[in-house]
């Protein structure tokens, strides 16, 4: 018999990981509610007309694409099967697709609910995606994306508050970070002032990977997109930007000058980034000029964050899209967002070794299980217990005390407290503290002070 598994690029989780990462959950969820995002849910497949063209070519080629249900291959005819043209075909078996991302969604649900929501409208997401992608480490094809966007305000206040959240959740997960931020309208004035408008999709997508495979790679690929050299030669200086982010910022200004769009993305980054430092955002703000972003729905700031101490790719992004929702016929919505990547976090923290201590652990107390009678009086002040947030269990079956002992043991349970007719008759509880191996008598008052202790 073929032993179980299950597709490459997905996990399973057991409850040890579940609980580190429903701790990571917890504390991103509240700091959205905190600067005032609410949540919603959408469905996990979309219509594909929705997602197809929203990623460029190479995010509608990491789409998963879901067949139609009953005779799917109905509807080809056979010239088209015959013509083994994948992108015909899959458009005549596949309606639906399962999400790339959480923000194409987002757009479908603004539009579809306009009249239900209030703008501007701030909404966070928690909720997994998909995308056929080459299984590596850090990177996997199903996987829990955090998203945070505010739609229906041009403010710039909104990307500074956005990095506020941001240095908030990584300093409460005690995660040092390095946040890149640049602006697409600068990377268009770029491509404008050495007159390659028109291949603004390809440079952005080649300088997006100078970090992972260096200068020499990014310009071949430039000229093998049809760049001519004179045009990548004028390119480097860029590439090449030095000093802190407002003198990069200057330097800019005289590379660009004559590009009105341009000039105004670097506005927008100066306005940004003087607030951020008037507000003293906890947070290290490099200005980087190769970071691209591949999507092509940003058009303004964009950002990427990475942890210091630990070798992962992009742990949190997001950007500025000015009309995201009018590909779905409500034009002029602007919004920002940024999304947090929860499994890679999660692989960083455990690398770093950043969980607490008590993060793996579900129950704080287990009662031994003696029998009917002393069964009935656990019950009883586990009610209790419960009743004050304690999570606490007995043993199902009065079970030999070694096996109820290494039960807690394999759960990580720090306490067990054992009622046998002694206790009961002395109105006394003996708890065991599993991790110094201490016992002592308690009266059933005290009981929840020492556990939670």
């Amino acid at each position: 018999m073929q032993k179980p598994s299950i597709p490459k690029g997905t996990r399973d989780f057991i409850p040890s990981e579940m609980v580190r990462r429903n701790y990571l959950f917890d504390i991103i969820q509240k700091v959205f509610r905190r600067f005032g995002f609410q949540p919603i849910e959408t469905p996990a497949m979309e219509n594909l007309s929705a997602l197809l063209g929203k990623y460029g070519e190479e995010g509608d080629k990491l789409l998963f694409r879901i067949l139609n249900s009953g005779d799917f291959l109905s509807a080809v005819g056979e010239d088209d099967w015959l013509s083994k043209n994948p992108g015909k075909l899959s458009a005549q078996i596949c309606e639906k697709g399962l999400r790339y991302d959480l923000t194409v969604p987002f757009a479908r649900f603004v539009v579809q609910h306009q009249n239900e929501i209030v703008f501007p409208f701030r909404r966070y997401q928690i909720q997994p995606v998909w995308r056929a992608d080459r299984p590596q480490k850090g990177r996997y094809r199903e996987f829990y994306q955090c998203d945070a966007d505010v739609v229906g305000s041009d403010s710039l206040l909104n990307e500074v508050e956005l990095l506020q959240i941001i240095a908030e959740v990584f300093n409460a997960l005690k995660i040092e970070i390095t946040v890149k931020i640049n602006n697409r309208k600068i990377l268009f004035g770029i491509a404008e002032r050495i007159g390659q408008e028109d291949k603004i999709t390809d440079i952005t997508v080649a300088i997006d990977k100078l970090d992972k495979i260096g200068e020499e790679k990014v310009n071949e690929e430039l000229t093998g997109k049809g760049l001519p050299p004179e045009a990548v030669h004028a390119l480097q200086p860029v590439l090449r930007l030095a000093g802190n982010n407002f003198e990069k910022l200057a330097q800019l200004e005289g590379l660009l000058a004559g590009s009105e769009t341009g000039l105004k993305g670097i506005d927008e980054l100066r306005t940004i980034l003087n607030m951020a430092e008037s507000l003293h955002v906890p947070a290290d703000i490099e200005l980087d000029l190769t970071l691209a972003r591949g999507l092509h729905y940003y058009t303004g700031a964009i950002l990427e964050v990475k942890a210091k101490n630990a070798e992962m790719g992009s742990i949190c992004g997001g950007g500025r899209y000015d009309n995201l929702t009018g590909i779905f016929g409500l034009p002029g919505i602007s919004g920002v967002g940024i999304s947090f990547g929860a499994d890679r976090i999660c692989d960083v923290m455990t690398q770093l070794n950043l969980f607490p201590a008590d993060s793996g652990q579900t129950t704080r107390l287990m009662f031994v299980n003696f029998g009917k009678t002393e069964e009935l009086h656990a019950l009883r002040m586990l009610k209790t217990l419960r009743a004050q947030g304690i999570n606490a269990e007995i043993y199902p079956e009065a079970a030999k005390i070694k096996k109820q002992m290494a039960y807690a043991n394999g759960k990580a349970i720090p306490f067990v407290a054992m009622t046998g007719e002694k206790e009961i008759a002395g109105n006394y509880v003996s708890l065991k503290n599993m991790l110094t191996g201490e016992q002592q008598n308690v009266a059933p008052e005290e009981l929840p002070g020492k556990v939670k202790e």
